[in-house]
């Protein structure tokens, strides 16, 4: 997390001297009143944005949070950590195409072409698909080997082995919500994602796996099967109204 937000700062710093350095000084003209024209719809679709995002990193959090009070935590911990790093690098993929189908959205939106906006999620919807399908079945083949890219363990491994099948369907599932959120932002629905993260996965997600995770014998198996996230498909006669 620290070599994140030292990485993000980074970016917060280039893109300062970027603006500010005098190299590319047709990238920005000076501050102007007129910026703050619409300023208030800004911070609210930025509000939204920011809880979509905050109420899914702060989930995995949890999640590590509570692999560490299971049985034999040292392993669990480590072998959930494992399984979060894979699902991530799917995930960045995923993340390339969902800013693709925030801004086409948005663009076809704006010239009122519903049609448009339609294809364009088929399209991304099945790329994400198809790269799902193919880490599905990597993972599927090459579960019981997969953690030594992470540790020499025997006991970590053997429980990364034990996940890999819920690993394996976490990254088809997972593929399909980058997507959907895409399409969301690209629609100013942000809130809307927001009350979806927020009820799938502290509602729903979170109490059951604490109740199978302490009261049966799954334990970090239940953790990992339930950050499977509820997707829900946007109805595209809305799109239309928009």
């Amino acid at each position: 997390m620290g070599s994140l937000c030292i990485s993000s700062w980074f970016v917060v710093f280039g893109e300062f001297i970027y603006i500010f350095g005098g190299c590319f000084a047709d990238s920005w003209k000076g501050f102007t009143v007129a910026s703050l024209k619409d300023i208030l719809p800004v911070v609210k679709l930025s509000i939204s944005s920011g809880f979509m995002v905050c109420l899914e990193m702060w989930y995995n959090a949890i999640l590590v949070l509570i692999a560490g009070y299971m049985k034999n935590a040292e392993v669990s911990i480590s072998a959930f950590s494992v399984c979060i790093n894979i699902n991530g690098w799917e995930f960045m993929i995923c993340l390339g195409l969902l800013g693709a189908a925030c801004v086409r959205v948005a663009n076809e939106l704006g010239r009122g072409d519903a049609k448009a906006v339609v294809f364009s999620i088929k399209v991304v919807l099945s790329t994400t698909v198809t790269l799902g399908v193919f880490f599905w079945i990597l993972c599927l083949v090459f579960g019981k080997k997969i953690g030594y890219l992470f540790s020499n363990d025997e006991s970590v491994v053997h429980t990364v082995s034990d996940l890999s099948v819920l690993l394996a369907f976490s990254m088809l599932f997972n593929s399909v919500y980058p997507v959907f959120s895409g399409v969301a932002v690209g629609a100013g629905l942000q809130a809307r994602v927001a009350i979806i993260n927020f009820v799938c996965f502290y509602l729903v997600g979170l109490p059951i796996g604490l109740i199978l995770g302490y009261v049966t014998s799954l334990q970090v198996k239940v953790i990992k099967a339930f950050p499977l996230r509820l997707t829900k498909d946007l109805p595209f006669d809305s799109l239309k109204l928009l």
